[in-house]
């Protein structure tokens, strides 16, 4: 599997991020290295990485750039005080991937903790933090994959928007972890991949992914899905999650609100898989959810090359929310939940889990 996430280490010792930038596959396989914290909230940020776990992921990672670059003394600030500047730029990136504040969350007791300590001293345990992020992150993806499998037929055919798979995560992935722990399992599984427009998910990472993977994959356009679920050629959709309410409704990737729809009223069953870190108890419902706008570009141009007219009005929201009442059952690594026993899960742990643990 491809890996979106991995470091080096410099002569003089210091650590390098590098991300494989997404924004070029899969016609170029291009790294991005990563020294400082503002480089890193750029990468998030211009979406060379994306992904809700792998942006957690990369924030955690650029939290402990921060530390390495540690300019607090420079600017007459504490340590603590200058971290949390760090994570206010980083936390400022992407709004709507709730694992980004998830990963910040968990750093920050451990920069906390360990102020007082010589600065490469501090730094090193942040990354180690960081990696253990990471390596955490793949072992929840391959058991949510374990969990998802026994869902579908030894014979399936599943259709899938976006991109969540090794690539938007630590590895493996999500919804496309299903599919994998389907095909480890013995299952004959095929995929219809949505391009997902405007950006194209589905198209440069999904399909690349899978096609290295072997798996049989047929690519469509996203006004196609509702013509292959009336065909009775779609067993199951399984699609990730950016955000996962308290109450079930799930934002990710727009346009998933409208497969949802039509699983709905073709009678299949529809899944979110997503880690634990997913799931924000604080977010009472889908209307609570901010959602990203981004930039008219996206929609305006194919690469450098504008396919509307100048001065076209643009609404480019990068995601939309699925409720709950068209989720078929949320997949974790927890186990299966429906939505109303998600709910009733983080109700029952209410105070005891406000930021879910890794």
């Amino acid at each position: 599997m491809v890996e979106a996430i991995w470091t080096t280490t410099e002569k003089d010792g210091r650590t390098v991020v590098h991300l494989i930038d997404q924004r070029e596959l899969p016609t170029r396989e291009i790294e991005v290295p990563c020294r400082t914290h503002k480089e890193m909230a750029e990468a998030i940020r211009a979406m060379v990485v994306r992904g809700a776990p792998a942006i957690g992921i990369s924030a955690a990672f650029g939290i402990a750039l921060g530390a390495q670059e540690d300019s607090a003394p420079s600017e007459g600030l504490s340590f603590s005080t200058y971290m949390e500047q760090v994570a206010l730029t980083i936390g400022q990136t992407r709004p709507t991937a709730v694992n980004l504040f998830w990963a910040i969350e968990r750093m920050r007791p451990i920069w906390q903790k360990n102020a007082s300590l010589p600065p490469r001293d501090r730094s090193r345990i942040l990354f180690d933090e960081a990696q253990a992020i990471k390596d955490d992150d793949i072992l929840r993806n391959k058991k949510i994959g374990a969990h998802g499998q026994s869902l579908l037929p030894q014979k399936a055919t599943v259709l899938t928007h976006c991109n969540a798979g090794a690539l938007a995560t630590g590895g493996y992935g999500t919804a496309l972890g299903v599919i994998r722990g389907a095909v480890e399992a013995g299952k004959t599984i095929n995929v219809f991949a949505d391009e997902t427009r405007p950006y194209l998910q589905g198209a440069r990472l999904t399909a690349y992914e899978l096609a290295a993977d072997g798996i049989p994959t047929t690519l469509i356009t996203d006004s196609m899905a509702a013509m292959v679920m009336s065909q009775g050629r779609v067993d199951a959709v399984i699609v990730g999650a950016d955000r996962i309410a308290a109450n079930g409704d799930t934002a990710n990737k727009v346009g998933t609100y409208g497969l949802s729809v039509l699983a709905r009223e073709h009678g299949i069953p529809f899944y979110i898989a997503a880690p634990f870190s997913t799931i924000d108890p604080k977010t009472p419902n889908g209307k609570a959810i901010p959602i990203e706008e981004r930039s008219a570009r996206e929609i305006t141009h194919a690469g450098e090359r504008r396919m509307a007219p100048d001065g076209i009005s643009v609404y480019n929201p990068a995601f939309d929310v699925t409720p709950a009442r068209n989720i078929t059952a949320i997949i974790t690594e927890r186990g299966v939940y429906r939505p109303e026993e998600l709910s009733e899960y983080l109700s029952s742990h209410s105070g005891r889990e406000s930021v879910p643990q890794a």
